[in-house]
């Protein structure tokens, strides 16, 4: 269009109108309906308030976002008489212990990418600190991570590891490392010595494990442990940046992800541990939680460890933001994160293919028939959980993403059918609907 032809006055009309239009343009795209309708949401929170109210959470809140980010279903229950001065919501601050795990391996993805790692790189160019690493073999020579009876005293011997740890040993968790809760007590209590949370920084926890035995030779199978923690710290040593800052650079700011992060920022708190261990819900005792024996990660201001599997702090409203990434094939916000390439990797098979639950990307579970089947859910999701009770699910197909918030390591009986009997009577309505 020649603005020279138009008097003054025409130019400000013309602009006016413009401008008039781009803006209901925009507004059009941001208001327009969401891609998948909740057809009875009462139903939703009742099951959600009957396993607060009898006595099987401390709270829960579930939020549902579609691909554009519509919040197309939120609802939080909390028992007053554990938490009565607590107001939780989608911006209320969460543990979300392994569901750091799938953040730290989209940032690895991404500085694979970016030319800074690869998968087939040995761990020992990083952490060169780790090469006398040694695995615990039994009298037979078989690593103690490959018996399944776990009454096997505390008769080991150590010996040189037979392959090559590799950076993609540690995001399928076949590398050997693990929890304090192997159920052999003396491999677990020589974990629990070291004390991991007490780490003053990624290199003090490097100097912990060199004497921390494995429990199977490196890309022998998979063994879930502290591996996407070690994959943090091979982040950081690759690029110079913790990664606090990592996250904080390629999430929060690039992406503008607000919602996602490592320590607290001053006057916040967080929830209490709860546990219902003796089938009694109630605040957690020292040592009750014992993935690492009895303490805790850091999460205060001054921390500068940074537990990529087990360390962050997330909202509803933030994890939900950071899954859509998976929705828009690597991207937010018209923002680039991830190729489409690259999604497609973290998703494809790589452990547990043979399960009739489904099978393990990289950490990220894909669901198969089974639940279907059961009617708690759709074969396909994409999804994962943390220690304290926290889920979440990916559902490509409607394009939408799910997060269920708690903080609680062990439900009483009778609480862990709570995430089957939710997203199975939200399913049943979708199936309903699309008869």
């Amino acid at each position: 269009m020649n603005f020279n032809i138009f008097n003054n006055r025409t130019r400000v009309v013309i602009c006016s109108l413009m401008f008039c239009c781009l803006i209901i343009n925009l507004s059009c795209d941001y208001t327009r309906e969401p891609l998948i309708n909740i057809q009875n949401k009462n139903q939703l929170d009742a099951i959600l308030n009957k396993y607060v109210d009898e006595g099987y959470y401390p709270f829960l809140l579930a939020r549902l976002e579609d691909k554009n980010g519509h919040v197309v279903y939120e609802h939080c229950r909390i028992n007053k008489n554990l938490i009565p001065k607590e107001i939780i919501n989608g911006n209320t601050w969460i543990r979300i212990w392994s569901m750091s795990k799938i953040v730290t391996i989209t940032i690895i993805m991404d500085l694979i990418e970016d030319g800074y790692l690869n998968l087939d790189e040995p761990v020992t160019k990083y952490i060169p600190e780790f090469d006398n690493l040694q695995v615990a073999i039994n009298e037979a020579g078989i690593p103690l991570g490959q018996i399944q009876n776990k009454n096997i005293g505390c008769k080991f011997t150590l010996v040189n590891p037979d392959s090559v740890m590799t950076l993609s040993h540690l995001i399928n968790h076949q590398a050997g490392f693990y929890y304090a809760t192997t159920g052999i007590d003396c491999i677990d209590s020589i974990l629990v010595s070291k004390n991991i949370p007490y780490s003053s920084d990624s290199d003090d926890l490097i100097n912990r494990l060199t004497t921390v035995p494995l429990l199977l030779h490196p890309g022998t199978e998979y063994y879930y442990g502290t591996n996407t923690t070690v994959l943090g710290m091979v982040a950081e040593r690759a690029t110079g940046l913790s990664l606090k800052s990592l996250v904080e650079t390629k999430l929060s700011n690039h992406l503008n992800i607000r919602g996602l992060k490592y320590n607290l920022s001053k006057g916040e708190t967080l929830l209490p541990y709860f546990t219902g261990i003796d089938s009694i819900l109630r605040i957690a005792r020292k040592g009750e939680l014992d993935i690492f024996g009895a303490d805790f990660p850091f999460y205060s201001t001054d921390n500068q460890l940074y537990l990529g599997g087990e360390g962050m702090v997330a909202t509803a409203s933030g994890y939900a933001n950071f899954l859509r990434i998976f929705l828009h094939n690597g991207k937010l916000n018209d923002k680039r994160f991830l190729d489409q390439t690259t999604i497609n990797k973290i998703i494809s098979p790589h452990t547990q293919i043979n399960s009739p639950w489904g099978y393990n990307g990289y950490n990220l579970w894909v669901t198969g028939d089974t639940l279907r089947k059961r009617g708690w859910g759709e074969e396909g999701l994409w999804q994962g959980g943390g220690y304290e009770g926290t889920q979440f699910w990916i559902d490509s197909k409607r394009e939408f993403v799910g997060v269920i918030m708690t903080q609680i390591h062990h439900p009483p009986n009778g609480g862990w059918d709570m995430y089957n009997d939710f997203r199975g009577a939200l399913y049943q309505q979708f199936w309903n609907d699309e008869r």
